[in-house]
C-alpha cells in the first residue's frame, strides 16, 4: 500500500512542523512541509486516492507522531512452576498497538546451564509466531562462566546487543559476577541492563515482616523501600564506573537512585536511566488500598518525593527512556498473595497506557511532544540500535505512524483496553488525547478502538551498538 497523511502536525524529538508524510512499500519516502496555499511541494497533485497513493489520509487537527517503542516488556513470562504472566505475545502486541506502540523489546531467560543461543532462537520462534509488531529481544543473563562469556559476543552477532542481569532473586549475580559481565559487554561493545534492588536488605526487611505477621500489601512496599533500590543503584554506577562499560538501569522508582544518575552522567559515564509511568502516576499510598496486591510490581512505587524526582529527571534529561516492565497477571493470580505478600505475582500492566498516557501529560503542559517522543521513541531507538529505520518520521524510516486526536478525551477501563487481563491499575484514569490511528510499516494495524492488524505480522528487530 502506498499512503498519504496530509495536514497534520509531524512531531519528532527535535521539532514540529506542519507537513505531508508519503509511504512506499512501508518504507515512509517524503515528509513535505505546507506551503503558504496549503499544500506540499512534490505532493500538491495528491488530493485523492491516485495510482500512487492507494489511501489518502486527511490528518487536519491531528499530531503524526512515530510509534512508540516499549523497550521492557514480559509477554508469556513464566512465574514459578504453573503461572504465567497473562497476556502472550499476540494480546500483549495487540494491545501495545492499541496504544500506539509499534515495536517492543522482550526478554531471553535461559535455563542455568543453557545455550545462550539456543534459548535466543527458541524465544525468537514463539515471539515470531504471534507478534503483531515488530519486536526485539534482550538477553538474561543468570550465571557467568567462560562459555556464558563466549556466547555473548555470538548473541550480539544474532542481533541481540542488551544483557539483563539482576542484583536480587534467585539468579542474581554476585559483585563479582556482575563485573565481569560488564567487563566482557566493554569488550564487545554491548549494553548491560540491570535490576538494582539490594538483595541482602531486602531480604532482611522481608524477613522481619513475615516473622511478625505483618504480610499485606503494603509490607511489600515496606520490604523494598527507597533505601534497597538507592543502595543497588548506587553500587552498579559504581562498578560501570571500575569498568568503563555502558550501564542501562530498567524500571527506575527512587530519588536517591535518579542523583546517583545523575552525578554519574555529569561526569560523563554512560550511563542511561528508564523509569515507567506507574511510578509517575502512582505512589506507595495504592499499597494500602483494598486491592492494593493489584498494584504489586518490583521495584514497587515509592514516596511522593521519589514520584516528584522522577518528573524532575524526566524534565532535565536525566531519564533517557519511558518503557512499562508490562507483566500483568489476572487478579485471581494476584489474590494468591491476599494474605501474604510474598505469593503475590509480581508485575503490571501499561504497554497500551505508556504513550498515551505521557501524550495526555503533554497536551495538560506537564512536559513537552517533542520530550515524549524523545523517551518513547527516538531514545529507545538509538540506545537499543535500531536507528534509522525506527524513532522518528524521517525519509527512509519505517512507517510506524501514530495519529493523535488531541481533542480526544479519554477515560481508561478494563473494558475498553485491549490486554487479557480482567482489570487495570489504571481504572479511571482521564486523559487529554487519545491516539486514533497507529500504522506499522505502513499497515494500518489500529483504528478507532478496534485492532486490525494480524498475528505473526512482527519482524525480528537484529540490532547493533548504541
Amino acid at each position: 500500500m502506498n499512503l498519504l497523511i496530509k495536514n497534520g502536525t509531524v512531531i519528532n524529538a527535535n521539532g514540529r512542523r506542519k507537513a505531508d508524510v508519503a509511504v512506499c512499500d512501508g518504507v515512509i519516502t517524503a515528509v513535505e512541509e505546507k506551503q503558504g496555499d496549503g499544500s506540499s511541494a512534490s505532493l500538491r497533485e495528491a488530493e485523492e486516492p491516485s495510482p500512487y497513493f492507494t489511501e489518502v489520509v486527511d490528518a487536519s487537527g491531528l499530531l503524526v507522531l512515530p510509534g512508540a517503542i516499549d523497550v521492557h516488556t514480559h509477554f508469556e513470562l513464566q512465574f514459578g512452576e504453573t503461572l504465567s504472566s497473562a497476556d502472550d505475545f499476540f494480546t500483549g502486541t495487540s494491545a501495545a498497538a492499541c496504544g500506539g506502540v509499534t515495536s517492543i523489546m522482550d526478554f531471553v531467560t535461559p535455563e542455568r546451564g543453557e545455550s545462550l543461543h539456543v534459548a535466543l532462537e527458541k524465544r525468537k520462534r514463539i515471539a515470531a509466531e504471534k507478534a503483531c509488531i515488530d519486536f526485539g529481544l534482550h538477553m538474561g543473563i543468570s550465571e557467568i562462566n567462560d562459555l556464558v562469556l563466549a556466547e555473548m559476543a555470538k548473541v550480539k552477532a544474532a542481533g541481540v546487543s542488551s544483557f539483563k542481569v539482576f542484583m536480587t532473586y534467585a539468579f542474581r549475580l554476585s559483585e563479582e559476577e556482575f563485573k565481569r559481565a560488564l567487563s566482557r559487554a566493554k569488550e564487545i561493545d554491548a549494553l548491560i541492563m540491570v535490576h538494582a534492588e539490594d538483595h541482602e536488605l531486602l531480604e532482611a526487611k522481608r524477613a522481619e515482616f513475615i516473622a511478625a505477621g505483618k504480610t499485606d500489601a503494603w509490607h511489600h512496599y515496606l520490604s523494598r523501600p527507597e533505601d534497597v533500590e538507592t543502595k543497588a543503584v548506587e553500587k552498579a554506577v559504581e562498578l560501570a564506573k571500575e569498568t568503563g562499560a555502558k550501564l542501562y538501569i530498567v524500571h527506575l522508582a527512587c530519588a536517591e537512585g535518579l542523583k546517583a544518575i545523575e552525578k554519574a552522567q555529569q561526569e560523563g559515564y554512560p550511563v542511561y536511566a528508564e523509569t515507567c509511568p506507574q511510578y509517575l502516576n502512582f505512589t506507595c499510598e495504592v499499597y494500602k488500598r483494598s486491592d492494593g496486591r493489584n498494584f504489586v510490581c518490583s521495584p514497587p512505587m515509592k514516596g511522593e518525593q521519589s514520584k516528584k524526582m522522577l518528573w524532575y529527571g524526566i524534565k532535565n534529561n536525566i531519564i533517557d527512556t519511558l518503557a512499562t516492565d508490562h507483566c500483568p497477571f489476572q487478579s485471581f493470580d494476584k489474590d494468591m498473595g491476599i494474605n501474604d505478600f510474598t505469593k503475590i505475582p509480581n508485575g503490571v500492566m501499561g504497554v497500551e497506557n505508556l504513550y498515551p498516557y505521557m501524550l495526555s501529560e503533554a497536551n495538560k503542559g506537564n512536559i513537552t511532544f517533542e520530550r515524549v517522543v524523545e523517551l518513547c521513541s527516538s531514545n529507545p531507538a538509538k540506545i537499543f540500535g535500531i536507528t534509522p529505520s525506527k524513532g522518528s518520521i524521517t525519509p527512509g524510516s519505517d512507517a510506524d505512524i501514530v495519529l493523535y486526536d488531541p481533542d480526544k478525551d479519554f477515560t481508561i477501563s478494563q473494558k475498553n483496553m485491549h490486554s487479557n487481563i480482567d482489570y487495570t491499575i489504571w481504572e479511571g484514569t482521564r486523559l487529554n488525547g487519545y491516539p486514533v490511528r497507529t500504522y506499522s510499516r505502513g499497515n494500518l494495524i489500529y483504528k478507532d478502538g478496534e485492532f486490525l492488524g494480524n498475528s505473526g505480522y512482527g519482524q525480528f528487530l537484529r540490532r547493533g551498538s548504541f
